[in-house]
């Protein structure tokens, strides 16, 4: 239930429903002239195209930098620093796009220079210029998702009975395909050559980018710009509702915690002799976990326990799963915790989502979603940087720290989230 605070902004929020009957419309015209059918095939092709290309590459970025003879701190500073640097230049080319209303191009750009930022690191030597080139690279690729998103999204909107397709599908064929290119390219390489890393994670990038040209133009909706006056006091409002500051310290312990997995478990894995084909399993297992919980297991958590329940078990699953994986490379206790990840990530942030929808007022639900990505993202860079010292200094005993920042956020999550089963039942 929503505070009286934001009973006047319900009303606000109800106003703009109409609003979109004039995109619906557009989106009614744009599927009956024979688009329709096209429509979620291309969609299809973009996202197995760039999810595939994100799970060829990022289970092996780390290692990678190794077999360049970087040290671990500075594969921490590269990690974290690419983080940085997303967390900026997402949000200023996806304005750039929104602009230059040409959302197809942006993407098509920025993922042929993420293709040829990834082939230049074939010749990239030394840390400082391998910094650099995996920078540009992280700038190009920042936007390419969330551009994505915007496309589709709009395209898939369920305003009209006849619509050609659900998001929702698109992005199950998006995680299907990073699966899939995880498990391929971990049969392809060996641990000391992994340049058939670059070159498939750039191949697909160019096949992403071509396949923009495919995808259907949806037409433009022209929005008010809000002045930085009212922005700040948007934020202001926001952070003024306790639960919502509980949210994103949340949801950035929990997220974060998975920094030194992200950053350093392959290579632990690898130097513990376990064979690059498992080592992809693995990391599949986890994606695989994800989708399931994403797609099943999560709704049905929720709907019976509520959101605070959910993100408590999160947070005792990353309890679990960082404390067995500071303790063993045995595949088998790897292979039973990796699942996790379905709870640590997706199911938290399924809770996410319902307390947002709960909690914040629908002109504000932009705003939030930007705090809530930013608060995670910020604290996952810090992380990130800091992994590297820890896991030269400790090794596996890295995941412990991990660990204890799952248990300061089960306390939080178990006191700050709401119970939303009742209130959700009453969204529209």
């Amino acid at each position: 239930m929503r505070a009286k605070a934001f009973s006047s902004e319900e009303e606000a929020g109800s106003r703009q429903k109409s609003a979109p009957n004039r995109e619906s419309r557009t989106l009614f015209r744009f599927n009956r002239n024979g688009t329709g059918f096209r429509g979620p095939i291309a969609y299809i092709a973009l996202y197995a195209a760039l999810y595939a290309a994100f799970g060829v590459a990022s289970p092996f970025w780390p290692k990678y930098f190794e077999t360049r003879a970087l040290n671990p701190e500075q594969i921490g500073v590269i990690l974290a620093t690419a983080l940085l640097v997303r967390l900026v230049a997402g949000p200023l080319v996806g304005t750039l796009a929104d602009f230059l209303q040409s959302l197809r191009l942006v993407l098509a750009a920025c993922a042929t220079l993420a293709a040829a930022s990834a082939a230049a690191l074939l010749w990239a030597d030394g840390f400082w210029l391998l910094l650099l080139v995996a920078s540009v690279q992280a700038a190009a690729l920042a936007p390419t998702t969330s551009i994505a998103d915007a496309l589709s999204v709009n395209a898939s909107r369920p305003q009209m009975a006849g619509r050609p397709f659900e998001y929702g599908w698109i992005r199950g064929s998006a995680s299907a395909a990073f699966v899939c290119g995880t498990l391929i390219i971990g049969q392809l390489v060996s641990p000391t050559d992994l340049s058939r890393v670059i070159w498939l994670n750039a191949a697909l990038l160019i096949a992403a980018a071509g396949a923009t040209a495919l995808v259907p133009a949806v037409a433009a909706q022209s929005t008010p710009h809000t002045g930085a006056s009212n922005v700040a006091s948007e934020i202001r409002t926001l952070l003024g509702i306790a639960r919502f500051r509980i949210l994103i310290l949340v949801s950035a312990l929990i997220y974060g915690s998975h920094a030194v997995h992200d950053a350093f478990a392959v290579i632990r894995w690898s130097n513990a002799g376990i064979d690059t084909f498992v080592v992809s399993m693995l990391w599949s297992e986890a994606v695989a976990a994800e989708v399931i919980v994403f797609v099943l297991v999560g709704p049905a958590l929720l709907n019976r326990f509520g959101a605070r329940d959910a993100a408590a078990l999160a947070a005792v699953a990353g309890i679990v799963r960082w404390s067995i994986a500071a303790t063993t490379n045995s595949v088998v206790a790897l292979a039973m915790v990796q699942p996790l990840h379905g709870l640590t990530f997706a199911l938290l942030h399924l809770a996410c989502m319902r307390m947002i929808g709960s909690l914040v007022p629908a002109h504000l639900a932009a705003t939030a979603q930007a705090l809530y990505a930013f608060g995670a993202g910020a604290v996952t860079a810090a992380l990130t940087l800091f992994s590297g010292f820890f896991y030269a200094g400790y090794g596996g005993g890295a995941f412990l720290a991990m660990a204890v920042l799952c248990g300061v956020a089960l306390p939080l999550a178990w006191s700050g989230f709401a119970d939303t089963r009742e209130s959700s039942s009453h969204a529209a």
